[in-house]
Order: structure tokens, then sequence, then C-alpha cells
């Protein structure tokens, strides 16, 4: 579904929402800003550094909001066809295509492959 098959006033699936990507950025940054005011200041006696730990927490933000957009932007839908079972038989059990009764009745273990 693309943003032109979306009808007004209806809101919005997660996959084309914009909260997805900003609470996954918001909780970076927060995580970024506690990480960032506990290290930097080098301990509990001196003190906090509150201008590095917001400057990490805008760089985690951006950086991760840029990532989940390009994430999201990159998604496509697989096709129909293709969770039909068409596909190759990998099933050690009939190797090349034959039958369960052309192999003799007897089965061969799965051998980690």
């Amino acid at each position: 579904m693309t943003v032109a098959d979306q009808t007004p006033g209806e809101p919005r699936k997660m996959r084309t929402s914009v909260k997805g990507p900003l609470m996954f950025s918001a909780f970076f940054a927060v995580l970024a800003f506690v990480a960032v005011l506990i290290f930097a200041s080098g301990g509990s006696a001196r003190v906090p550094r509150f201008d590095l730990a917001f400057t990490g927490a805008g760089i985690a933000f951006i950086v991760s909001l840029v990532v989940a957009a390009m994430l999201s932007m990159s998604y496509k839908e697989n096709a129909d066809h293709l969770g039909k079972g068409s596909g190759v038989n990998l099933s050690s059990k009939r190797p090349h295509g034959g039958s369960p009764d052309s192999s003799g009745g007897t089965e061969t273990p799965d051998a980690g492959h």
C-alpha cells in the first residue's frame, strides 16, 4: 500500500505512519542522553555534562530517524505467487523431484544439509 492509496481521515498503518520511526528514534535519543550524561561526567563527584548529553541525544535521534526512514522506504511487499509453494522442493526425503514411492521405501535422514 502506498501513500497514494490512503484515504483521507483514516489512520495510517504503522508501516506508512511517522509514529513508528519517531518513537524508535526518541527511544535511542533518550538512551544516548542517559549514557552520555553518565559516562561523560566521569563520576558522581563531578558536574554532569548536559551539553554533551544533549549533543549525543540529538545525533542519536537524527541518525536513527534517517536509518528508520531509509528502511521503511525500501520495504516492498512480496508477490502473491511467492507464498504458494511453487518454488524448489528442498526436501531430502525425495531427492531430484522423485515421488515418495520411487526411493525404494527407505528415507535418508537429513545430514545437516
